[in-house]
């Protein structure tokens, strides 16, 4: 089945099998390797994308289901002036330590500050919810979310 898409800002046309996972195309077909198998159930976030702007888990979707729609992955992402701020915001916080829940966290930042510029704390530890991560406990990456947004007033 050809299956058309946009990713990362880039229109394409896979010829695959409808059933196989976004999780497991971004990887193989197209070398999107910040989008990680964590626990294959929707629960950890290790393989978050944006989704026509909303944040989603890639190992719970099914190919054909994102024909016509647009992905964005970090790959794509990282050469916008958002992720500067959002780089800069948890560089800043001490945000990244292992660097496996990262590319989730950074694209759950992107998700909720198009939709609040400026979130509470309490906001943010509902938008990263679905995110794990086992290194910094959530308060350096909840800081690291609200500096992102005052250093980037504006860009959102």
């Amino acid at each position: 089945m050809d299956i058309k898409f946009t990713l990362n800002e880039v229109d394409v046309t896979l010829r695959t099998s409808p059933t196989r996972r976004l999780l497991d195309v971004l990887r193989e077909d197209f070398q999107c390797f910040s989008i990680k198998e964590g626990c294959g159930e929707g629960e950890c976030g290790a393989c978050s994308v944006l989704l026509d702007g909303k944040l989603v888990n890639a190992c719970l979707i099914a190919i054909a289901t994102i024909a016509n729609h647009r992905i964005m992955t970090l790959e794509g992402y990282r050469t916008t002036e958002r992720f500067e701020a959002i780089k800069k915001g948890f560089a800043i916080a001490g945000s990244v330590q292992c660097g496996f829940c990262t590319p989730g966290m950074v694209l759950a930042a992107e998700a909720l500050l198009c939709e609040n510029p400026q979130p509470s704390a309490s906001e943010i530890r509902s938008a990263i919810e679905g995110n794990l991560c086992r290194c910094t406990g959530y308060t350096m990456i909840v800081d690291g979310i609200l500096t992102a947004a005052k250093e980037g007033a504006g860009l959102w």
